[in-house]
């Protein structure tokens, strides 16, 4: 096959030869043929196709710039500008999260009075791909840009009463079996006294809780436990920790036996037998507070109030994705999810739970304001930002006006990061924190060091 020659003169060659090619014989087209097949690098098939007449070819390249002007665009500006302002409603998730949840969110902002749309924009709202979505939403992407990291367990000797539970063991678990894990808000040093999360996620739903600990303490834990179990739609039924001390101790074991939690631990150094927790470490907590330092109560009560949002925000109007099923084939490995669901929906279509709690979910779903509290969430992350510059004039409430918030976040992306709390490391400070990790896990390795739950 010859070299390829341009379309244009494709073009030019078709309007030439197919007139003779159509009257000649059937020597004279084998001879046309062949030769418009070798200049063209057309395959043979096609090359009869279309000198035969059986498919249309533009004569020139005005006319596919003609047709191609001819088509009108589905997805104008207008219609970017209000799909951007969803985008930063759900806090810029990817579209193939987006998109399930954009019904949900159109009848929550048009009920709350945050938008008016047309019919036209709406029904495009509720048709538009994943893939549309996300091509649509890349310059906004572009602009805005971002990333971050984690760290390490500990040990005991109460280790050998608590069964192990690995990542291989968690097949279609039933409602209520958490993973439980501390993230660490020490900064770059671990020294003194510093704020904690504890951080609780559901399997079965992706449902999870954060509660502020004052110090890393097992007391504290506890009591967090305690109201996260008051609070939750449904009940515990089982927790895995890592092997920090603050998990493994009598105090923890003891309420677990009184209330009928059964109670497991992960195996040390296999982040994994950990996977869902650790996910929400880094897609919640470090994606909304960062990695600086905080430490005192007037830092405790500002992650209250954050904490208090962001349960209702990620668990009503965040969809996540669910594995379904994982399969290996010599050294492919095959996975396939579930539709991107929030965990309110997971939970609604459980069996697993009374109509009354149902219909209850249903109701604070339809009450809740995701502008309102997205706004809110915003207002923590400047107020524990300015906790880590030193100040002290704190805002305790978000501004009333909503529908100045709701514009903003047309125009949000141009300014980049809107997290107050999101730092760019610089190179010399992740090298300067890897090298520690990597001092740290030596010094593990020699029987000498001591280990931080992060």
């Amino acid at each position: 096959m010859g070299k390829k020659v341009s379309r244009r003169v494709r073009y030019e060659l078709i309007a030439v030869v197919v007139e003779r090619y159509q009257r000649g014989g059937r020597e004279d087209k084998t001879r046309i043929l062949d030769e418009f097949a070798r200049i063209t690098g057309y395959h043979r098939k096609h090359a009869i196709r279309l000198l035969g007449g059986h498919l249309e070819a533009a004569s020139t390249d005005a006319d596919v710039a003609t047709r191609k002007a001819s088509r009108q665009r589905v997805y104008d500006e207008a219609f970017v500008a209000t799909l951007i302002v969803f985008w930063e409603t759900a806090d810029r998730i990817s579209g193939k999260r987006l998109v399930p949840l954009l019904p949900l969110l159109v009848s929550s902002l048009e009920r709350h009075g945050r938008l008016v749309l047309d019919d036209a924009t709406r029904d495009k709202l509720l048709q538009v791909s994943a893939a549309t979505v996300d091509r649509l939403l890349q310059p906004a992407r572009r602009e805005a840009a971002g990333g971050r990291r984690r760290r390490a367990p500990s040990a005991s000797s109460l280790k050998k009463r608590i069964p192990v539970r690995t990542s291989g063991d968690v097949k279609n678990p039933p409602l209520g079996m958490f993973e439980i894990d501390l993230v660490c808000h020490g900064g770059e040093t671990m020294a003194g006294s510093f704020l904690h999360s504890l951080v609780l996620t559901d399997h079965a739903t992706g449902w999870t809780e954060c509660v502020p600990l004052l110090v890393r303490d097992s007391a504290l834990v506890v009591e967090a436990i305690a109201s996260v179990r008051a609070r939750l739609p449904f009940v515990i039924r089982g927790l895995d920790s890592d092997n920090g001390s603050e998990f493994i101790n009598e105090l923890l074991m003891g309420y677990c036996e009184a209330n009928s939690i059964e109670f497991t631990r992960s195996r040390p150094y296999q982040k994994n037998d950990q996977a869902w927790v650790e996910q929400k470490n880094g897609a919640i907590v470090r994606k909304m507070i960062g990695y600086a330092r905080y430490e005192g109560l007037t830092a405790a009560h500002c992650f209250v109030r954050f904490y208090a949002a962001l349960r209702l925000y990620v668990n009503f109007f965040q969809p996540s994705f669910k594995l379904l099923e994982k399969r290996r084939v010599g050294a492919r490995v095959t996975k396939r999810y579930s539709r991107p669901a929030t965990p309110c929906e997971r939970l609604i279509l459980s069996t697993e739970i009374d109509d009354a709690t149902r219909e209850r979910l249903r109701v604070i779903r339809d009450q809740l304001d995701p502008v309102a509290l997205l706004d809110r969430i915003r207002v923590e992350q400047t107020n524990v930002a300015r906790l880590v510059s030193g100040a002290t004039d704190l805002v305790l409430a978000p501004p009333t006006d909503l529908d100045q918030f709701v514009q903003s976040l047309a125009i949000a992306f141009r300014g980049g990061e809107v997290r107050a709390t999101h730092v760019k490391r610089s190179a010399s400070v992740r090298q300067h924190r890897d090298t520690g990790v990597l001092a740290q896990t030596h010094s593990r390795a020699s029987g000498r060091g001591l280990s931080v739950n992060c």
